[in-house]
C-alpha cells in the first residue's frame, strides 16, 4: 500500500542497459513508498545514485555528481541522498564514500537492492546514517514490479552475475556468481509486457549463453529465447550479452526460425590478438570468433554484429592492435562500443606490467573509432532508396521529427502529423548520416 505524501525522489543512473533497469527497480520501490519522480534534483526529497564501477571515469563521474550536493544538502538537512549500484560493492569504495562525502545518508549495494525502501524507512526513524551491504550474491530474486519509463522497450532481466573472470573485469566481484531467474517467472514476466503494450522486449544478462548453468533450471537459453517469441503478440525480441565462447548453433538456428527475433547479435570480442585474449582470459581465439561469426552469417545471412572492443590493454603491441583493426574489417561490424583499458582494483589486469603509455592509447582508440564509423556510415549509406521498419521510440521536439530504431540499431527519423510512439513505422528512406536515417513513413501497425 502506498504511503501518501511521501514527497519526491530524484534518480542518477550510470552505466549500461543492466544498471538502467536497476534503476526501474529502484524508482519502483520508492513509488510504492509514495514518493514520485522529480527530474530536478532541487526540489527532491530522496536523491539516489545509481552507480558503475566497470571503468574509471564512470566512477569519477559519479564522484562528482555527488560532491555537487554538499551544498544542497546543507541547505535542506531533510534530503535523503542514497548511493548504491555496483561501485558500492568494490571493496573499500563503500568506506571511502562513508569518508569523503559525510553528508551522504545511506550507501547499499546491488546486491540488496531489494532493501532500499526499509534503508530509508530506518534513516527517517533513526536519522543515522547507514551502510548497508551483503558480502554473497542472494539467489535470483524476483523483484516487486519496476517502474518502467522506457515505453516501447522494455529490459527483463533473466540472470545476475558472472563467472567468467576476465582478467580486466571487476563484474563477477561487485554483481556476484550467476544466478538464473526460473523461466516461468520470465515467461510470465514477457506475457505481461507484450498485453501492457510493450514493443521491444530484451533480455538481460552478463552472459546470456549461460543461462541455467548454475542449476536453476534445465533449460537453456536457445528454448528460453524461442519461447518469448513464441508469445502471442506482435513484438520483437533483443538480447545481450552472448560470450562467444559460448555462442552456438543451437541459438543461432533459434533466431533463424522465429523473425520476432532482431538479426543484430552482440558479440564483444574485446581484441583481434590471440595473445591478448589469452591475457584477457576470453578462451577464444580470434580465429575461433570468426568461425563462430561465419557459423551466424551461414544460417542467417541478414544477420548483423555489434561488438565491445578494448585498446591498450597491458602489454598490447602494436601488431596485437593491427590485429584487432583487421579484424574489425573482417567482420564488418554495424557499429562497436570502443573503450581505452581502463584498470580495476583487485582484477588480474591491474597487477600487469607493461602498461601501454597513455598517448599510444589514445592514437590507438582514434584509429579504431575511425574504422567503426567508416563501417558504420557504409552500412547506413546502404539504406537510402530502401524501405526500414523502425519502432518508433518517442519524439523530437527539437527537430519536429519522430525517431526510432530499426531491427539492426539503425536509428530513423520522420515527419508525421500522428501521434507513432509505439507503432511498426516502415519508413523510404532518403538520407543517411553516420547511424542515423532520414525517410518518410509509408505505413505503420
Amino acid at each position: 500500500m502506498n504511503e501518501e505524501n511521501r514527497g519526491k525522489y530524484h534518480i542518477v543512473t550510470y552505466g549500461c542497459q543492466m544498471n538502467l533497469h536497476e534503476s526501474e527497480k529502484m524508482a519502483g520501490i520508492l513509488s510504492r513508498k509514495g514518493y514520485v519522480e522529480t527530474q530536478n534534483k532541487e526540489e527532491a526529497d530522496v536523491i539516489l545514485f545509481n552507480t558503475c564501477c566497470i571503468r574509471e571515469n564512470a566512477e569519477n563521474h559519479a564522484f562528482g555528481n555527488i560532491g555537487e550536493l554538499k551544498k544542497l544538502k546543507r541547505s535542506r538537512p531533510g534530503l535523503i541522498i542514497a548511493v548504491g549500484g555496483c561501485m558500492t560493492q568494490e571493496k573499500g569504495k563503500a568506506e571511502l564514500i562513508r569518508k569523503r562525502f559525510p553528508f551522504v545518508d545511506i550507501v547499499f549495494g546491488n546486491l540488496n537492492l531489494e532493501a532500499l525502501g526499509d534503508l530509508i524507512d530506518e534513516r527517517i526513524r533513526s536519522k543515522k546514517k547507514i551502510v548497508s551491504l551483503r558480502d554473497e550474491a542472494p539467489g535470483a530474486i524476483e523483484y516487486d514490479p519496476p517502474l518502467r519509463n522506457s515505453y516501447p522497450n522494455a529490459w527483463v532481466n533473466i540472470m545476475y552475475g558472472c563467472n567468467n573472470f576476465c582478467s580486466y573485469c571487476i563484474v563477477p566481484y561487485v554483481r556476484g556468481r550467476e544466478r538464473s531467474r526460473k523461466p516461468e517467472h520470465i515467461l510470465e514476466e514477457c506475457r505481461a509486457l507484450v498485453q501492457e503494450g510493450y514493443r521491444e522486449i530484451t533480455l538481460l544478462g552478463q552472459n546470456v549463453n549461460s543461462y541455467g548453468s548454475d542449476g536453476t533450471t534445465e533449460m537453456r537459453f536457445p528454448e528460453l529465447l524461442e519461447r518469448v517469441a513464441n508469445i502471442e503478440g506482435d513484438f520483437r525480441v533483443r538480447f545481450m550479452t552472448s560470450h562467444p565462447k559460448d555462442f552456438t548453433k543451437e541459438l543461432v538456428d533459434v533466431i533463424a526460425r522465429n523473425r520476432k527475433i532482431c538479426r543484430l547479435v552482440h558479440l564483444p570480442v574485446q581484441s583481434g590478438s590471440d595473445r591478448i585474449l589469452q591475457a584477457m582470459n576470453r578462451r577464444y581465439t580470434a580465429g575461433e570468433y570468426l568461425a563462430k561469426v561465419a557459423m551466424l552469417k551461414g544460417v542467417v545471412p541478414d544477420a548483423e554484429l555489434t561488438s565491445d572492443i578494448i585498446v591498450g590493454f597491458p602489454g598490447e603491441a602494436e601488431e596485437d592492435f593491427e590485429a584487432t583493426l583487421a579484424l574489425v574489417e573482417k567482420v564488418g561490424f554495424a557499429s562497436a562500443f570502443t573503450f581505452i583499458y581502463s584498470p580495476r582494483t583487485g582484477t588480474k589486469a591491474a597487477e600487469m606490467p607493461d602498461r601501454v603509455e597513455e598517448e599510444v592509447q589514445k592514437r590507438r582508440i582514434m584509429r579504431l573509432i575511425e574504422a567503426v564509423n567508416a563501417l558504420t556510415r557504409e552500412k547506413s549509406a546502404a539504406y537510402v532508396g530502401k524501405e526500414a521498419e523502425i519502432l518508433c521510440e518517442d519524439y523530437d521536439p527539437k527537430r519536429g521529427l519522430y525517431f526510432g530504431r530499426d531491427e539492426y540499431g539503425r536509428m530513423g527519423y520522420f515527419r508525421s502529423e500522428e501521434n507513432e510512439v509505439g507503432k511498426f513505422v516502415t519508413l523510404q528512406i532518403e538520407s543517411a548520416n553516420g547511424v542515423s536515417l532520414f525517410g518518410h513513413a509509408v505505413r505503420s501497425r
